[in-house]
């Protein structure tokens, strides 16, 4: 098969495509025929050597990536026959490995794709879609409230806009430059705007003090303004911080006001004997009730490398997903 390999930790040039050895499923697993690969902004943090969640330290070489949408095409020992030929989409947790026309990983792992979503959204909404129903878990949205959010462009903030507008809120959505803040507006934003304008917030005049809950991944002078407009006992829900950078930043906090929603917080939430696939299983059934619609932005499996630099470089539109 070809994969992306990586033998040395540095820039989106070290990721190269290759002829690899075939994966064999163990007892419990399977093989994907692999259509749809996803692309985080983490795999670039882990590509440039940053030691992220995982037990033990990357090892090179590796392909990345983690997950994968596609044909169950060969079972291990013990798994039921029935998942054969069967179009599935997985998260493949603390193991690599999606960057592949092939992908191995345990039966448990695995959805079966609702009919009507393509390839690509399901694996957009495994992990985007997932992290989306984990945040949204603190926002009590509903008619009444407005929803102020930064990146909504991206990922999880296309889909955080939907998700706003279909519980009935007022939704202003932030994007850096007018062509994504145009994207916002046709994803059904009631207000968009260039973040990138430093007059922005003043043409927010009558929401100031209005907003009942920032949807903030991006931190940073964003971060500190959207504040600012919350109504008192507002929220402010912090999921990342890319204005200042995944690896070496921090999110912009007030006691009392913000607070950080990713890991334990969410799993507590989500509830259940295993969060993570309770999540997973929220979002795909959003997707296959058309409620909530992934933006994604593909890229050829051989540039997986351009893949990564437009996504450093806030140079795309949604989710990124590699096609073999």
């Amino acid at each position: 098969m070809h994969a992306i390999r990586l033998h040395a930790f540095g820039p989106a040039e070290n990721l190269t495509y290759e002829k690899v050895e075939d994966p064999e499923p163990g007892p419990g697993q399977v093989r994907i025929a692999v259509t749809a690969a996803g692309v985080h902004l983490l795999d670039a943090a882990l590509r440039e050597g940053m030691q992220g969640p995982a037990p033990e330290p990357t090892r090179l070489p590796t392909i990345p990536g983690r997950e994968v949408a596609g044909v169950v095409e060969s079972l291990g020992e013990g798994v039921d026959g029935l998942w054969l030929g069967k179009r599935v989409v997985a998260h493949l947790g603390f193991a690599p490995g999606g960057y592949a026309e092939l992908a191995v990983t345990g039966v448990d792992r695995l959805h079966e794709i609702p009919a009507g979503l393509d390839d690509a959204q399901a694996v957009a909404m495994i992990g985007t879609g997932r992290t989306t129903m984990g945040i949204v878990q603190f926002a009590d949205l509903g008619p009444g409230s407005v929803a102020l959010i930064p990146a909504a462009a991206g990922g999880i903030g296309t889909l955080l806009v939907q998700y706003a507008r279909h519980a009935g809120a007022t939704v202003i959505g932030l994007a850096g430059g007018e062509e994504k803040a145009a994207r916002v507006r046709e994803n059904g934003a009631d207000l968009a705007l260039d973040y990138t304008d430093p007059d922005w917030a003043a043409r927010l005049d009558e929401y100031r003090g209005r907003a009942t809950v920032v949807f903030d991944g991006v931190g940073g002078a964003v971060a500190r303004t959207a504040v600012g407009l919350l109504a008192p006992g507002g929220k402010h829900l912090v999921f990342g911080w890319s204005a200042e950078g995944i690896r070496d930043g921090e999110a912009y906090l007030v006691e009392g006001v913000s607070e950080q929603v990713l890991g334990p917080a969410m799993m507590r939430k989500a509830g259940g004997p295993d969060p993570v696939r309770t999540l997973e299983l929220r979002a795909l059934a959003e997707a296959a009730a058309g409620r909530l619609t992934p933006a994604v932005q593909r890229f050829p499996l051989a540039e997986a490398a351009a893949a990564h630099r437009a996504l450093e470089n806030r140079g795309t539109v949604g989710k990124v997903v590699l096609e073999p």
